[in-house]
């Protein structure tokens, strides 16, 4: 196998988050890489809203929390720490029933000195845990979910209409990119099909791109390129690839929710296209 299994491939880049981590990678590999961050990710300690959700919580605290991701829930932990809500957090936290959405969020959860009452089997599994939720009952239970980049609207929808009383807690908070050249060039490079493949790490830089493509007149275009598969969508997992299925694209993506699974993901993909 050559060291270089993505050479000659043009790879559009949107996150914001773990770019240059992303970016180094696929160059290592090969990639000639046009980066274009389509959504801004506010520091948690810059977010009013995740203080005033995390007092709301103390006030009243809940009886069900769901963790759904490592990073965001350590991430709220720490932030709460800067508030000086440190241990009252803490508190809510070791009170209620934990369930996690996977071993990354059970990891968190176990890293911090809590314990989780029920974890998904299957890997960052949003259905097994509403599955799990609604098979205990949730009329009139509060419940707090730790939302991880995707709205979860289904999810969200199906515990409220169960009769759950839901806070969501938004550990991370999406903003416009800061550079809209840089959106539009990656853009323009998907219209012309300069690039073979754009990397999707988050269900809302899905959202940027297709938001600014819409602002330009361009939405029915952009989405075309990719659903024709001209442009290949490679996502980073399921809850990434979720708003481009609902547009009609479907691309590849890892069975491991990683960067380096996704980007070998890619590697395999390039290798089959070679030998057809």
């Amino acid at each position: 196998m050559t060291a270089r299994p993505l050479e000659g491939w043009r790879v559009g880049v949107t996150a914001d988050r773990r770019a240059d981590d992303q970016l180094d990678l696929l160059r290592r590999k090969g990639a000639q890489v046009l980066h274009g961050p389509t959504m801004r990710i506010v520091p948690l300690t810059d977010d009013a809203e995740l203080a005033a959700t995390t007092r709301e919580l103390v006030a009243a605290p809940p009886a069900v929390v769901v963790a759904t991701t490592g990073q965001g829930f350590r991430g709220w932990l720490e932030v709460a720490a800067s508030w000086g809500l440190e241990s009252e957090l803490f508190g809510v936290l070791s009170s209620a029933t934990l369930l996690a959405r996977g071993p990354k969020a059970r990891g968190a959860i176990r890293g911090a000195g809590l314990r989780e009452a029920w974890s998904a089997d299957e890997t960052e599994s949003s259905p097994e845990v509403l599955e799990h939720l609604l098979a205990s009952g949730v009329d009139g239970v509060r419940i707090a979910v730790q939302l991880h980049g995707d709205p979860m609207i289904d999810f969200l929808a199906a515990l409220r209409s169960a009769g759950a009383d839901v806070v969501t807690v938004t550990v991370y908070r999406w903003e416009p990119p800061p550079d809209l050249a840089a959106v539009d060039t990656l853009i323009d490079a998907i219209l012309a099909r300069e690039v073979d493949t754009v990397t999707f790490t988050s269900a809302p830089s899905v959202e940027g791109l297709v938001h600014r493509a819409s602002a330009r007149g361009l939405r029915s275009e952009v989405v075309a390129a990719l659903a024709s598969g001209e442009v290949l969508a490679t996502c980073v997992g399921p809850v990434t690839a979720a708003p481009l299925e609902r547009l009609g694209v479907v691309g590849i993506a890892p069975e491991r929710f990683r960067l380096g699974s996704m980007v070998k993901r890619l590697e395999e993909h390039a290798r089959q296209a070679q030998l057809t």
